[in-house]
């Protein structure tokens, strides 16, 4: 049985396998020397991101919701829903399934601080429902009640629960065959590491593919100057997922260097993996025709939404080192989404929470002696 805590003194941590070594878990969390220092590296990328959601004003937030028409409420209520329920997820998941199987000291760090990070995404969207909503208690209480949610709920946590399952009976029974509440089940080294790897190819897919769609509609609503306050905190949620993709796409580079197993089984689940994502870009689509069922916004419908869910799932497919089977265009069919997104070097402070619609006047500075030269009453 592995303990929380190792005192096996030859055990050489930088010699350690990243997940499931031999030799058990993690023993002392010492950085001084790593074997994947990319780990600690995107550690401190993250905490140096750390912000709250309470810096950021959604005071006019709860005028412009007022003011949006019934389908745009729709859009916005809908995409908050979908996001509480990703981010729930992933709030306890990581920590859950991934620091059993863990190692090496930099990976279990950087889970545990990916979870915490994801925890701060769900408080937020308590944060924006509660300034703009009069019954907030309500939208958490129908958030299941959309079929398209639920069928994503399922999606993501299958792997997960597959996972944990399988773990436990390793960690509790080891290898074999045993009799569990009457079952047969084959607990296998080899299989579980399969499952841990489509695990994290599943949460590949769903940091980098799934909160698209209601990114995008977030963003939209702000590019209009509505919701501002919102779109904020989406865009300081997203520069995260890109940090938490950035280390998802790290493990499925590193693992078949760094256990042979995890390179065969790169290759026996490879059309699997490529379809775990098709059927992400289905649901993706399927949620972009929920959205706009009854309307659609200045700037954003199904189609475009459609093209750009194909257009960000192309990428992350070659990323994870699959060949792509969709065909799309060169350019991105949303370009003004990259501003939003293209802000990993920013800083979060409360002196930078301010939506630059509010900012009515300012002082400008490089006045010279000659500025008001010509100039006549």
């Amino acid at each position: 049985m592995r303990s929380v805590f190792q005192t096996d003194k030859t055990k050489d941590h930088v010699k350690s396998l990243a997940f499931m070594d031999p030799n058990g878990g993690v023993d002392i969390q010492r950085y001084d020397t790593m074997k994947y220092r990319q780990f600690d590296k995107l550690t401190d990328k993250q905490l140096g991101f750390f912000w709250r959601p309470e810096e950021v004003d959604i005071l006019k937030d709860s005028k412009d919701f007022k003011e949006l028409t019934d389908w745009e409420q729709h859009i916005f209520t809908s995409n908050l829903k979908r996001q509480i329920l990703l981010d729930s997820v992933q709030g306890r998941s990581p920590n859950v399934a991934l620091l059993p199987l863990v190692s090496i000291p930099e990976l279990e760090t950087w889970i545990e601080t990916w979870a915490f990070s994801e925890t701060i995404h769900s408080r937020s969207y308590t944060h924006i429902i509660r300034n703009i909503y009069p019954n907030p208690t309500q939208v958490f209480d129908e958030l299941m009640n959309i079929q398209e949610i639920v069928d994503c709920a399922n999606s993501i946590t299958e792997a997960y629960d597959e996972l944990i399952e399988k773990t436990k009976y390793w960690e509790l029974l080891g290898p074999g065959t045993h009799t569990v509440n009457g079952k047969k089940v084959k607990v296998d080294e080899y299989e579980l590491k399969k499952l841990l790897w489509k695990c994290i190819m599943s949460v590949n897919i769903l940091e980098g593919v799934r909160f698209y769609v209601s990114f995008a509609c977030s963003w939209a609503f702000a590019e209009l100057k509505k919701m501002e306050g919102n779109a904020k905190i989406i865009k300081f949620i997203a520069r995260d997922e890109n940090v938490h993709l950035a280390s998802t796409q790290t493990l499925i580079k590193l693992l078949p260097k760094d256990d042979p197993d995890f390179a065969k089984i790169a290759k026996e689940t490879e059309q699997e993996c490529i379809e775990m994502f098709m059927q992400a870009v289905e649901q993706e689509k399927a949620w972009a025709e929920y959205l706009f069922k009854d309307g659609s916004m200045i700037g954003l419908n199904v189609e475009l939404l459609s093209k750009y869910v194909d257009w960000i799932a192309h990428k992350r497919i070659q990323a994870a080192g699959l060949s792509s089977p969709i065909k799309i265009d060169s350019m991105n069919p949303l370009p003004w989404t990259q501003k939003w997104i293209a802000g990993s070097d920013v800083q979060v402070a409360p002196q930078e929470t301010e939506i630059s619609s509010y900012i009515i006047g300012g002082t400008k500075q490089d006045v010279e002696k000659n500025t008001f030269s010509g100039f006549k009453l």
